[in-house]
């Protein structure tokens, strides 16, 4: 009786739990839409003249204000807790908008990189104050911008232009705090991952389907 029992914990016990786990798996990697169809840019250029779209993109989005050398500490968060990981992603990109007259401050901030960063990923695009604030109202966030039009916290948006996160009361997430690298490290990794891992099952997926064609 005893060997029974011993045999059903080391056999039986641990497929039970790995079919409880994976019965469960929709609910562990799929991230709610916060804000669903973000408005795409304007005619907005980026640092070399590119116009750059939140279509078909996964796009880490973040406001960088008019002080963005004073703030240059939350980018180099963000670049080592997140950038440097992902940034080879064929389908992933990091767009800060930027207000026009900021031109000088971005290269230098991406100067500051280069060093020891990649920085083909980094997208710095400008438009006027009101297209900011136009833009950033219709994201419709709890949060706001700063009086120079910024804010510490960046944006997960998929591929349709839906900006996700957490969506429960007592977990809500709509922005990521790139001031505290421990948040960068634990919340958005997390989430980030999750968004990843989307994609690629339905890019599996689809890759069975097609091959099964």
């Amino acid at each position: 009786m005893k060997k029974n029992i011993v045999l059903f914990a080391l056999f039986v016990l641990p497929i039970v739990a790995y079919l409880f786990f994976a019965s469960g798996v929709n609910s562990f990697t799929k991230l709610p839409v916060i804000t669903p169809k973000i408005a795409d840019f304007g005619d907005w250029k980026s640092l070399d003249g590119k116009k750059i779209s939140l279509n078909n993109k996964i796009t880490v989005l973040g406001f960088s204000g008019s002080d963005i050398l004073a703030n240059r500490g939350n980018y180099f968060n963000l670049n080592e807790k997140i950038y440097k990981r992902y940034h080879g992603f064929e389908d992933l990109q990091f767009v800060v908008v930027c207000p026009l007259g900021t031109e000088a401050d971005a290269q230098k901030l991406v100067d500051a990189l280069k060093p020891f960063t990649d920085v083909s990923g980094w997208n710095f695009i400008f438009a006027s104050p009101d297209q900011i604030q136009a833009f950033y109202n219709q994201m419709h966030l709890k949060g706001k911008l700063n009086d120079k039009l910024g804010t510490s916290n960046v944006f997960i948006v998929d591929k349709e232009r839906n900006l996700r996160g957490r969506n429960e009361d007592k977990d809500y997430k709509e922005g990521y705090d790139t001031f505290h690298p421990s948040e960068l490290s634990n919340e958005m990794l997390d989430d980030f991952k999750i968004v990843l891992y989307e994609y690629r099952a339905a890019l599996k997926k689809n890759h069975n389907a097609t091959k099964q064609l």
